[in-house]
């Protein structure tokens, strides 16, 4: 009998490859199909079998048809009592069109009504439809004058396994995945490989699909329901044959099974998808899931030898920006090159521009389809490192390009601009670029021997493979003019914030720095947070502040990491007290005032809502207070919306109800179109003193701050 075999667009070569495999050899492939000959054991084995297909279809009807009638009267010609019960139930798909039937709910209706007349008028029943578990399904369609009406053999579309009952935010389907994991060369390289590792491995469907290919288990072999399972032409025997076949097999291929296959993901909740989906499959006990982002992935912590890395990252219409997203490719193909030699990776991905920035050549490439998306698998051979690669001699230095070689120039000029003030200064923190050109729109810190780049985010108008070439010159530049490694330049993206959203951690390395500042040891973290826990821009106000502490009770507002606290107390402070909202910060204040000897008796952290705290207070209790409040925060854990340009009148006047009558408040903040309510503000003394708050290198952007001295009047 003949047989038509649907697929996703991209997969009929495979798919026809496939049914070889299975025995079946008269192919002929088509648009998203193949079409095949063979008997109903055959049918039975590819629905049992196939890893690639979506249906089976068995033709019972092919001629003209272009009008309603034509339709009905092709329906007709089928001997319905030969498939179904009378009183059985069906469904309907209609595909296709014709100038008479241009609506597929529609043709599907005269299709239906073509069968129901025929049985009614034989038997005095009728069938009705069933949207969820009919008895036969129905496939017609109709194309160019033609019409082909088919039993649906296979019921549900075969990609649905029955292990997955939750997924990711955008998962890939079954037979994509078995696609995917075939092109990357598993399991025919399995020999080659000691571990398959899917680093974003979601709600783990490469990873089920890749045990269940190793394992020899057939993909429907836990489906409770096929087309053909109440169809009248099913011969029972001859499936219950396969289905035990397929157990034996299952049994064997579980026993002999491995190979390591390894699930990460940073992403908790859809990990504990995947361990259910796997539990499901059966494969649970072979796959090991934890929780890791691609940033923190090292080799090291996964089994020995060499393996394959498949995954499907995320691409950007769906999950994110694109811009965003090209720091998680770079990473992941600096980590492949760094740590990954002499493995093979397989990167799938429907935005290819995306696989530019990984900085790798593709040994292979396919054209696959995820839904209606045109996407890439590219296939990558990470070549073994020679040992005289792992470090850069001086004579093996690649030239940098045009763009990177101006801004190594740049970097170099503002070096030696600031030269003589860093050594007179002993300034170990600084900036030495911030958006200096525009189209290098990056801020660049020292810090130390590590530099610090935060790319701002480019407007959504220009290309983002631009950007990010302009970027990469940027990486490239920086080792060379600062004549430091590479791996001391750590890069991050400082989007527009809202709320809390630049406290939020980026990674989780826990790797702190010690820098010192005017003789203040200061703990810093270059990895983990969109800030480092130093504010650069106020290292003057918070010179000034370890000045004029002696002997004083010092209040420090939206303390942050407690950086002017320990200025504060390093000048002789009589006593400190830090107030934030974030635990995770006091306790870094915690550490900064200990590193420096001072004890916690009188220097002292309070968690809470500084505006909250402040309208709470009544008592001058302060000669010396700093306040720095965000320029906008919506936390949940704060009462209401704070806005500076609104809000700063009432937190000034707050501030000052606690400050002594010789006392200063230092108010500041990082809005660049601040204008402070002098009006509203007359009854204190007010001076800008944001110029004198500004060290050489902030004095190309001095907008980066407003500053204020506000006193009480005579």
């Amino acid at each position: 009998m003949k047989l038509f075999l649907t697929c996703p667009k991209g997969l009929e070569l495979l798919l026809e490859e496939e049914l070889h495999q299975l025995g079946v050899e008269d192919t002929k492939q088509t648009v998203a199909g193949v079409q095949c000959h063979g008997d109903l054991e055959d049918a039975y084995r590819i629905c049992l079998w196939s890893r690639l297909a979506n249906r089976v279809l068995m033709p019972v009807y092919q001629g003209d048809a272009e009008t309603t009638e034509d339709l009905y009267d092709a329906v007709q010609q089928v001997s319905w009592l030969d498939h179904m019960r009378s009183e059985g139930t069906l469904l309907i798909d209609f595909t296709g069109q014709t100038r008479a039937i241009n609506n597929t709910h529609f043709g599907a209706l005269k299709v239906k009504d073509a069968i129901v007349d025929q049985i009614r008028d034989l038997t005095g029943a009728r069938p009705s439809v069933d949207k969820v578990a009919p008895d036969l399904r129905i496939n017609v369609r109709m194309h160019r004058g033609k019409v082909t009406v088919a039993i649906d053999l296979s019921g549900d579309s075969l990609h649905r396994r029955a292990y997955r009952l939750q997924a990711g935010q955008a998962p890939m389907k079954e037979n994509l995945a078995a696609a995917v994991l075939l092109r990357s060369g598993w399991p025919a390289r399995i020999a080659d490989f000691d571990l398959l590792l899917d680093p974003m491995c979601g709600s783990g469907t490469l990873l089920i699909e890749a045990a269940m290919m190793a394992a020899d288990i057939a993909p429907g072999l836990q489906r409770k329901r096929y087309g053909f399972s109440r169809w009248t032409g099913h011969q029972k025997g001859i499936w219950d044959e396969l289905v035990a076949e397929a157990n034996g097999r299952k049994a064997k291929g579980l026993s002999q099974l491995e190979i390591s296959l390894v699930g990460r993901d940073e992403d908790k909740s859809v990990l504990r998808s995947a361990k259910q989906n796997a539990e499901r499959a059966g494969v649970a006990e072979f796959i090991d899931f934890a929780v890791c982002r691609v940033e923190d992935l090292e080799r090291e912590q996964l089994p020995e030898g060499v393996g394959l890395l498949v995954t499907n990252p995320p691409y950007g219409e769906r999950l994110g920006e694109t811009q965003q997203l090209m720091f998680l490719y770079r990473h992941l193909g600096d980590k492949l090159k760094e740590q990954f030699a002499g493995w093979t990776a397989a990167i799938f991905t429907s935005n290819p521009d995306l696989c530019k920035v990984m900085g790798m050549r593709a040994d292979k490439q396919y054209k696959l389809f995820n839904g209606a998306l045109e996407s890439r698998l590219f296939v990558y051979p990470i070549s073994e490192r020679r040992p005289e690669q792992t470090v850069r001699e001086e004579e093996d230095v690649v030239p940098l390009s045009d763009g990177a070689q101006m801004f190594a120039n740049r970097l170099l000029k503002n070096r030696k601009q600031l030269a003589k003030w860093v050594k007179n200064e002993q300034v170990e923190c600084y900036r030495l670029y911030d958006a200096d050109m525009p189209e290098y729109s990056v801020a660049i810190d020292m810090y130390g021997d590590e530099v610090h780049v935060q790319e701002y985010a480019a407007p959504k108008k220009i290309d983002p493979v631009k950007t990010f070439s302009r970027l990469q010159e940027i990486m490239t530049a920086i080792p060379v003019a600062l004549e430091i490694p590479a791996n001391k330049v750590i890069l991050k993206q400082r989007k527009k914030q809202q709320g809390s959203n630049q406290y939020e951690k980026q990674s989780e390395t826990h790797r702190f720095k010690e820098v010192n500042e005017y003789g203040c040891r200061l703990l810093v973290n270059l990895h983990d947070y969109l800030d480092t826990g130093l504010f650069l821009d106020h290292r003057p106000i918070r010179y000034r502040i370890q000045q004029e502490a002696a002997g004083k009770d010092v209040l420090n507002l939206f303390s942050y990491t407690g950086t002017a606290s320990v200025h504060a107390a390093k000048g002789g402070a009589k006593s400190t007290t830090s107030i934030d909202m974030s635990a995770t910060y006091l306790n870094w204040a915690k550490r900064n005032l200990d590193l420096n000897g001072f004890s916690q008796g009188v220097h002292q952290q309070i968690q809470e809502d500084c505006l909250k705290w402040l309208r709470m207070q009544r008592t001058p209790a302060f000669d010396l207070i700093f306040m720095d409040p965000p320029t906008f925060s919506n936390s949940k854990r704060m009462e209401g919306v704070l806005d500076v340009q609104r809000d700063h009148v009432d937190m000034v006047d707050a501030a000052m109800r606690l400050l002594r009558k010789e006392g200063v408040l230092y108010f500041s903040n990082n809005y660049r179109r601040f204008k402070i309510d002098h009006d509203a503000l007359s009854g204190y003394v007010v001076e800008d003193i944001t110029f004198s708050t500004l060290d050489p290198d902030f004095k190309r952007n001095n907008r980066i701050h407003s500053c204020f001295k506000i006193t009480h009047k005579a």
